[in-house]
């Protein structure tokens, strides 16, 4: 998006409700220039009778949840709410969202891998009220759903709380990927004084200060769809929902030691902006020398939406460097050997992995080589009973600089074969009768014309 033009996403209505007259007047004119989402008038304390938000889902989401069942699930006190995807017999990789995040918003990575072979799991942090209260909830949850060793895969608060699971459970966590996170939360504690109070504070309060956090101003239109996917999601959180995950963000408490080895952490950061300070990024970088670096050059505040398949390309190379064995020839419609692009030593001649030429001396990696990228996943996601037919095909379709993903489902492509050769049947036979019927026309009007002469 060139500078100067106007921002998109909804954010900027939430945290700016003074514009909304401004805003209006510039959709009427054009549509292209604000999306509106969700109903949000009401985070700003007033609403406005003549404002109809309506968030128009992406087509492969509608596409995810048409396919892949959420669960929910009670364990104790808490509500368990998540999705499991993907060959049960392999290790899983669990996404933890951040603190505006749901276990909706890694659908892109539940479809992309669990087509190559990979087991996802995505979770709703549920309302617990200190880091104590998590670790055990979340063991308890493993347990419920019969996964011991586990992968974990963490956004912002999601990675860490997924690095402190990791100090006081090290037997179930057998490595980290760590995205736009931090190792301590006092300077969030510092930065909200209003912390003790906050389980008394209204709804709208809680979500108008949890997305004041992102940026708003001129965005790359994939950056902003991103933004408006989440603030789609952070209003399906309840007001006990987004007080616990604030509550434990401002609990004052930093990552000790971990047991795991920095080899088998990867950081996954993005360098263009984030609302995480860079000076925390620093310090989770400090605290993980040894560990592999994944850059992002842009993805805002949330590459898993915005940069889905660069993100992908990293969660599978660190899956691959760390042990983990995809299954593609458990998912159905994926010949053998077909859910990847091959192994890495096939696609590079028997050379070594994809991820080591770029290497630094410690094993760290700037950006994934360009002669190794795997083949982009297509936008899509099989049926949660392995039995059913996964999603066979995907047309990019390019509309005004950005890039359309048009899911089409196994089978349909038999289908439509089908009626356009109905169709071509059923013209050919027109054009003929038209055909025949001219010809006749002709030798009448000839067959008169003798009689005439």
């Amino acid at each position: 998006m060139k500078e100067g033009t106007q921002p998109r996403g909804l954010v900027h209505l939430l945290v700016n409700p003074s514009n909304y007259g401004e805003r209006e007047r510039e959709t009427k004119s054009d549509p292209s220039t604000f999306t509106y989402g969700v109903v949000i008038w009401a985070v700003s304390g007033l609403r406005n009778p003549a404002m109809k938000g309506v968030f128009s889902a992406p087509g492969d989401y509608i596409y995810f949840k048409s396919q892949v069942p959420l669960h929910k699930i009670p364990i104790g006190t808490k509500q368990w709410r998540y999705y499991d995807f993907g060959p049960k017999v392999v290790p899983p990789l669990i996404c933890l969202p951040g603190t505006a995040g749901t276990a909706d918003v890694y659908y892109k990575q539940i479809m992309s891998l669990s087509m190559k072979g990979y087991r996802v799991i995505s979770v709703d942090i549920p309302r617990v009220w200190n880091h104590h209260e998590w670790i055990q909830a979340f063991e308890k949850f493993l347990d419920a759903i019969d996964v011991h060793h586990i992968h974990l895969y963490g956004t912002s608060l999601g990675g860490f709380l997924a690095q402190l699971f990791a100090q006081h459970r090290p037997r179930r966590v057998r490595s980290l990927v760590l995205s736009n996170s931090f190792v301590e939360t006092r300077s969030f504690s510092t930065a909200m004084p209003w912390a003790p109070i906050v389980s008394w504070t209204p709804s709208f309060l809680l979500k108008r200060y949890v997305l004041t956090g992102i940026r708003d101003g001129p965005q790359e239109p994939f950056i902003a769809d991103s933004v408006d996917f989440v603030v789609s999601q952070v209003e399906t959180l309840s007001k006990d929902d987004l007080a616990s995950r604030l509550t434990l963000t401002v609990d004052a408490t930093s990552v000790g030691s971990l047991l795991l080895s920095d080899s088998f952490i990867t950081i996954m950061d993005t360098n263009d902006y984030c609302a995480i300070p860079q000076q925390l990024k620093d310090q989770l970088s400090e605290r993980y020398p040894g560990a592999r670096r994944a850059y992002l050059k842009t993805g805002g505040d949330f590459p898993f939406l915005s940069r889905p398949d660069e993100v992908n390309l990293y969660l599978q190379l660190h899956l691959r460097r760390v042990g983990v064995e995809a299954r593609p020839d458990l998912v159905p419609g994926v010949p053998k050997g077909g859910g990847d692009a091959g192994s890495p030593s096939e696609r590079n001649g028997g050379q070594e992995d994809p991820d080591d030429p770029s290497k630094d001396n410690k094993g760290n990696s700037d950006s994934p080589p360009a002669g190794s990228q795997l083949p982009p996943a297509p936008e899509s996601s099989e049926s949660h009973s392995l039995d059913d037919p996964p999603l066979s095909t995907a047309k990019i379709l390019h509309l005004d600089h950005k890039v359309m993903t048009v899911l089409i489902p196994s089978g349909f492509l038999m289908i439509q074969d089908v009626v356009l050769l109905i169709a071509w049947e059923m013209l050919a036979f027109h054009s003929l009768r038209l055909y025949v019927g001219s010809l006749y026309t002709i030798w009448n009007y000839s067959w008169k014309f003798r009689q005439a002469v």
